[in-house]
């Protein structure tokens, strides 16, 4: 018998043009192919495990070939190995027990619609390259931004397709919407003025010293996100002169901290060059005083930003939309809808109150992006990019106000439960209420709880310490064999409870974003987190230990 010798693909000029043809008819090859694919695809997130156990190192042999194959692959081959070596290993972000991370399930209507989006390839730097593609994402940011600003429909007719003025502006995510919020609050700041070009011309150090000012700062929360520092440093201004502000005891920032804070700077002649207020921390989920910031930022005479990456699509509920109280007060606005709003992953979005602020970051150049034209890429940081626009439009659409409405309620709900539950358990301490659908807790015996609030009640910051930093070794050990056995998965992070004196804290924090997450689900995962802790040999026994020496 003789053995069958492996097919080779070859490269030539008739293959290459079949790669990119249309295929003819539901029984070609890769119309097969496409088929299998979805079906594989189906598969992965019908499945509950929120990873398979493989460890990094050995998936990252996998993807050890540094070399381009000097000979092509069939289609076939290679769909098989990519479902083989990454598919089956990637992180089932749709789990209805992955809850540690803002990502979550798709409606699956994106997965056919993305394709057309892909299979568009639309620029949005440029109408030349998107056309009906940039009034559409026009047509969203009006949306979203009369979702936060809720302007008469006057006003969106006369702005919303305006060449000379933009709403916002799409981005791949936070960051980026970020960076775009504090470069228009530095760029009219520092504006022209008299013989003055401007920052945009003749840089900061002209700037500071044709206005008069020794340095830049940026006041936040300490809560704010890592994205701030990339600004100041891209910006010119200096991570330094991110200004971080204590929150208190419900991790909201201390706006009376700010306003003496931005004293201090003003006697040392820096000026305030904004506020970010915080819709949504990341690591607790809770809302700044949006109100009573946007005051400060009036007293101060400086933009005031709000970073609602995560918590602006709660806007979309008319039931807990007065959370967000103040964010209509806000210069600019950032929201990602590849959280909340179920799109995904690249989807941000910056909002400007004002149509005109878009002006301070506005480029042209003589073959793209030409003055008077509607290119929306002379109002945004990156050039070329997809249009994502669509993705969001297709949500928005085909959920509508009522759907998200839904959604938006049972996630807030489903935190507020699983809070209840926390509590109840006595081996379990919240460490955080949900504000919005977010909240930290860790797992901790009630006898070491006993001693713990002991220790607080007496002032006893010492014996606090002793127990939290074994604590905290007890919330890695869950945490890390609770995501290797996969089946579900929290993440953790370190906070500075006032009630712990502020002391550094490791906690698990939880994310209930996802529709298909149910009640069992979250109590199979504290469970789960009972039965982890039996297993600690190290930090468990000695926090036993030392509950038993104290009662001696």
């Amino acid at each position: 018998m003789t053995s069958k010798i492996p097919r080779q693909a070859q490269a030539s000029a008739d293959s290459l043009l079949r790669i990119f043809t249309a295929p003819e008819d539901a029984t070609s090859t890769l119309s097969i192919i496409e088929q299998k694919l979805s079906q594989d695809l189906a598969g992965f997130l019908g499945n509950s495990i929120a990873a398979l156990e493989k460890p990094l190192s050995e998936i990252e042999t996998d993807f050890n070939t540094y070399q381009i194959p000097i000979d092509p692959t069939f289609v076939s081959d290679y769909a098989d190995e990519i479902m083989q070596n990454l598919v089956a290993h990637s992180v089932h972000t749709a789990a209805p027990s992955f809850i540690g991370h803002m990502t979550s399930a798709l409606p699956y209507f994106v997965l056919p619609l993305s394709k057309m989006m892909v299979g568009l390839n639309q620029n949005l730097v440029k109408i030349e390259t998107s056309k009906a593609f940039t009034p559409l994402e026009r047509q969203v940011l009006g949306m979203m931004h009369h979702l936060v600003y809720q302007q008469h429909g006057n006003f969106y007719d006369q702005w919303m397709h305006s060449a000379n003025h933009s709403l916002g502006a799409f981005c791949s995510g936070g960051t980026v919407a970020n960076i775009t919020a504090l470069w228009i609050a530095r760029n009219r700041l520092l504006k022209p003025q008299g013989d003055f070009k401007g920052i945009t011309r003749e840089g900061m150090p002209k700037a500071l010293r044709f206005y008069g000012f020794d340095d830049l700062a940026i006041l936040v929360s300490e809560r704010g996100h890592y994205s701030l520092g990339k600004t100041a440093d891209l910006l010119g201004i200096g991570r330094d002169n991110i200004i971080s502000i204590a929150t208190d005891e419900n991790n909201k920032v201390d706006v009376e901290a700010m306003r003496q804070a931005a004293q201090k700077l003003a006697a040392q002649n820096i000026k305030v060059m904004a506020i970010v207020g915080v819709a949504g921390t990341t690591e607790t989920g809770n809302v700044d005083p949006l109100t009573e910031l946007a005051e400060l930022a009036a007293e101060l005479q400086c933009h005031f930003h709000v970073d609602a990456a995560w918590g602006g699509a709660s806007l979309l509920s008319n039931k807990y939309r007065h959370l967000l109280k103040g964010i209509e007060l806000a210069d600019s606005v950032t929201i990602d809808a590849h959280k909340q709003m179920y799109v995904p992953m690249g989807a941000g979005m910056v909002l400007f109150k004002k149509p005109e602020l878009a002006q301070a970051i506005v480029h042209h150049a003589e073959y793209i992006l030409r003055v008077g034209s509607k290119d929306l890429g002379s109002h945004t940081l990156e050039g070329s990019r997809p249009g994502m626009a669509m993705l969001v439009h297709a949500c928005l659409q085909i959920i509508g106000r009522d759907g998200y409405e839904i959604l938006i309620n049972n996630s807030l709900e489903k935190a507020r439960y699983f809070a209840s539950i926390i509590k109840q358990h006595p081996e379990f301490e919240l460490v955080t209420e949900p504000e919005l659908c977010l909240l930290t807790y860790r797992f901790i015996p009630n006898t070491v709880q006993q001693l713990l609030n002991s220790a607080v009640a007496n002032n006893n910051e010492t014996l606090v310490a002793q127990i939290n930093e074994l604590v905290d070794g007890l919330t890695q050990f869950i945490q890390k064999h609770q995501r290797e056995q996969g089946k579900s998965f929290v993440s953790r992070t370190r906070i500075q409870p006032t009630q712990y004196f502020r002391q550094h804290t490791t906690v698990f924090r939880v994310v209930l974003a996802n529709p298909l997450t149910d009640e069992k689900i979250l109590r199979d995962v504290l469970t789960e987190q009972v039965e982890i802790a039996q297993l600690d040999n190290e930090f468990l026994p000695q926090l036993l230990k030392l509950v038993a020496q104290t009662h001696q």
